[in-house]
Order: C-alpha cells, then structure tokens, then sequence
C-alpha cells in the first residue's frame, strides 16, 4: 500500500534537500507530527530529516522547541513571534540547516481569539527567518493537512531560491 500522505512536493523537497547537502527539523503544534511523517515517508528522507518535535501545549514549546515563555506570555502559542520561535527552536536544537514551525486552530472551536483555520508557519534558514499567515477553510484533517502542504511548498521555493 502506498503512503497515503506523500506528495510530489515532499518527494521533490527531499531531492531538493538532499542535492544540496542541507537538512530540516520540524517544531509542529497543531499538525502533531504530520510534516514530519510526510517527509519521513519518502524514500531517502533519512539523509535530510534530522527530527520533528510534537510542541502541541504551552510547556513543550517552552522546554522542547526552546520558546521563551515571555513569547507565550505576549502573544499566546497561535502567532507569528511563536512560529518564528519554533522554526528557530526546531533548526537549532536538531542542527539543521532549516526548521519549520507550525502553530495555528484546526478547530472545531476557535481558539485565544482566533478564529478556526488560523496558521502560522515559520521557516528559519542560514540566512534569515519569515513566517506566513494563513486562513484556512474545511475540516481539521483538511486544515492540518492544507497547512503541510503549504509548509513544503514555501520551505521548498526558500531552499530553491537561497
């Protein structure tokens, strides 16, 4: 049986990674794991994949992912300051080349003002670090799953056009 979450986007990102000799980690809140499991599911994947962290409360963002809990204090765990701080925590305590964070509301209820399909990601690499709001629509699979895909679109032009 193939697996049911890989996309031709990770399979290229693992190529992308893999002929430059660079390397990813996740931090991920409200995807649990799922950007790290698409990547680990393409074959090679090992030769780039350094780790995922699952951060999905407060406290593991603070003593997993390395999050200042000053940040959580200002902002709460669904922003920008706490996506940027997950890519920085993933990139750093993984010794990776990049790190991905990922917090948002995949619902069904809105959460700390946000409405459902909230994300932030943020994407930190050897130069700089951005972070992209999105507002998604659907499901929470949909949500999780939209927010994966628009992960591995962004981190994959990042590392195509460094």
């Amino acid at each position: 049986m193939d697996d049911p979450l890989l996309t031709d986007d990770a399979r290229a990102l693992v190529a992308d990674l893999t002929v430059r000799s660079q390397s990813v980690a996740t931090a991920e809140s409200l995807t649990g794991g799922l950007l790290a499991a698409t990547l680990a599911g393409v074959t090679g994947a090992s030769a780039v994949l350094q780790g995922g962290l699952i951060t999905y409360n407060e406290d593991t963002k603070i003593w997993l992912a390395g999050v200042a809990p000053q940040v959580l204090d200002a902002v709460g765990p669904v922003a920008a300051p706490t996506a940027r701080a997950l890519a920085v925590g993933a990139r750093q305590r993984c010794a990776a080349t990049w790190g991905v964070g990922l917090t948002g509301v995949a619902g069904p209820e809105p959460h700390g003002g946000h409405p459902v399909g909230t994300v932030f990601i943020g994407l930190a690499g050897p130069v700089d670090t951005e972070v992209v709001e999105l507002a998604l629509s659907g499901s929470r699979w949909d949500i999780r799953r939209a927010a994966v895909d628009e992960a591995i679109t962004r981190l994959r032009f990042l590392v195509e056009n460094q």
